[in-house]
């Protein structure tokens, strides 16, 4: 198992499939994009399919999240899912996507194993979503939860960041709408992982803030600890059920103490936070002809290093070099 030295298992695994993206969010990236990972350094099919075979049948691991990125930009996503869904035991697997590509691909990624897709869409204003992401795709976003949620890849969980004058209002519109849609909202504050390192404490809308404009208009009753579990996301019923709706208080409200995930980038590199300045390389070892067990001793001896704490909470915090879409979500 990957185990630390604060008693923390790893069963959750986040594989990041490409640094690329089709949209440019403000709190990601510049306009421009960034310097992507060359071909050569991708992993490739083979290699990620071995890495989270390694992972689910030597280690522990019983959930898997596909990012990006953009994971959709993935050619070989697809044929990825399905050779994991053929693993024994067979894990849990999910999708954290910008929905654009959804519609086209929703049947298939179900079809192939996938069991349930996050989507990002942080306002449900066309012109909003221009500025916020420097693209004009907000309908084939819709259009691709739609297609989601036909295809049974449910629940399909809606993450927003709420950005101080552009959509922090909208907190209880999204709600209204996720409900009336049958999904479930996630609010996610920003958090410091911007290539531009633009990221301000002091400016970003807190977990605090968006349940205070919740409340203005529903009911909410927490969960309670024993429900979240090592869940990233504190989750409230909405108006006395069924629905529900999470906040992701990364900053504010960190839940490093019941972490239970390991990171696994599009270069092969071990991440035992989102927020580490250090990375552990497995695709060395996969390309020297490393054996199975060699790899699975990597990862343990990296997961057993892993920090108490995001080090949100310190002065002396730095931003990791690598930016979200390098990192994975």
């Amino acid at each position: 198992m990957l185990i630390d030295t604060y008693g923390r298992v790893a069963t959750d695994l986040r594989v990041s499939l490409t640094d690329r993206c089709n949209l440019r969010c403000t709190y990601c990236m510049p306009e421009e994009g960034l310097q992507w990972l060359a071909k050569p350094d991708l992993l490739t099919d083979d290699e990620i399919v071995r890495l989270i075979g390694i992972a689910v049948t030597d280690l522990g691991v019983t959930e898997v999240r596909f990012t990006g990125g953009e994971p959709l930009l993935r050619p070989g996503l697809v044929g990825i899912v399905e050779r994991c869904a053929a693993l024994a035991p067979r894990p849990k697997m999910s999708l954290t996507t910008n929905g654009i590509g959804l519609k086209r691909t929703a049947a298939a990624l179900k079809a192939a194993g996938l069991d349930r897709v996050n989507v990002s869409l942080d306002t449900l204003r066309p012109d909003v979503f221009k500025t916020l992401t420097r693209r004009d795709r907000h309908h084939d976003v819709i259009d691709g939860m739609a297609a989601a949620r036909d295809a049974g890849l449910t629940p399909v969980k809606v993450n927003a960041v709420l950005m101080p004058g552009l959509n922090d209002d909208e907190a209880p519109d999204l709600l209204a709408w996720a409900v009336e849609h049958d999904y479930e909202m996630r609010f996610i504050e920003q958090m410091p992982l911007d290539a531009q390192h633009g990221w301000k404490r002091d400016g970003m809308i807190t977990a605090g803030d968006i349940l205070e404009s919740l409340r203005t208009r529903f009911t909410l009753t927490g969960e309670g600890e024993d429900e979240r579990g090592s869940a990233p996301a504190e989750r409230w019923v909405v108006d006395g059920g069924p629905h529900r709706v999470g906040v992701i208080a990364s900053v504010t409200r960190p839940f490093c103490r019941a972490c239970d995930r390991t990171r696994l980038t599009a270069d092969g590199q071990v991440r035992t936070c989102l927020f580490a300045r250090e990375e552990s390389d497995l695709r060395g070892a996969l390309r020297s002809g490393a054996p199975d067990e060699e790899i699975a001793r990597l990862w343990k001896l990296a997961m057993w290093g892993k920090k108490a704490g995001s080090g949100l909470d310190d002065p002396s915090f730095l931003q990791p070099d690598r930016p979200m879409s390098a990192i994975g979500g």
